[in-house]
């Protein structure tokens, strides 16, 4: 389990989230929603150690990582898919893969069941990652963080920008993570209502701030686009 207590952090001396409180429940999803500008991004990379927390804990399964290094919390389970469908453009969609599994145990084993998450990867799989689709690189990303075997996926939206018919694709994969492999998915997402569909939980930032939170499902869609309306 995931829990932030009182999570402040920034850029430098400017401090953008303020007091962020926040519980993933074991084999469970959180989504978290706002506008542009809400604070979203910046929680996560709080998150995952990019950024320093300035007050407040990060605790997972009760152990506090909140002044662990990023590397040292992906070696406690942490994968994280930064927003944008990031890859390296120059390399092969196989050898993207490569980079993440080299050097791990059973290899091989761990592309072969990240592709079958994504198996429209397969016969792409010699073609330069800068030459795929939007919604190729994006699969492509997640393939390659589930290559660490991570217990808590952390995505900065993940169907933005991408054609629909890819985005369903991306959602029913977050959905299987979580009902079928036992994962933690601590999701940040536009589109309110696959957020919601997904989440067991829901928190809106405005300004840095919670301005709402429950229990996820088609019936809070209405309080969240009331909040996201402040």
């Amino acid at each position: 389990m995931l829990e932030l207590q009182g999570l402040t952090t920034g850029y430098g001396h400017t401090q953008v989230v303020f007091g962020v409180d926040l519980v993933i429940p074991r084999d469970g999803v959180a989504s978290v929603l706002g506008h542009n500008g809400a604070g979203k991004t910046t929680l996560l990379r709080a998150v995952v150690g990019i950024l320093r927390v300035t007050s407040g804990r990060i605790l997972l399964d009760g152990e506090d990582i909140t002044r662990l290094k990023a590397h040292e919390r992906v070696a406690r389970g942490m994968a994280y898919v930064p927003q944008g469908q990031q890859s390296f453009g120059q390399l092969t969609a196989l050898e993207n893969l490569q980079l993440v599994a080299d050097g791990r145990s059973n290899a091989q084993n761990r592309i072969n069941t990240a592709l079958d998450m994504f198996p429209a990867l397969k016969p792409l799989l010699r073609r330069r990652a800068g030459l795929l689709s939007g919604g190729q690189r994006q699969q492509l990303a997640i393939a390659r963080a589930l290559l660490t075997q991570p217990r808590m996926l952390i995505l900065d939206e993940p169907t933005e920008g991408i054609q629909p018919s890819v985005v369903a694709e991306i959602q029913q994969t977050i959905l299987s993570l979580s009902a079928t492999a036992g994962m933690q998915v601590l999701l940040v997402e536009q589109h309110v209502g696959f957020a919601l569909q997904a989440a067991d939980t829901f928190s809106v930032l405005a300004s840095g701030r919670v301005v709402s939170e429950g229990p996820g499902g088609a019936a809070a869609a209405s309080d969240v686009r009331a909040a996201m309306a402040i």
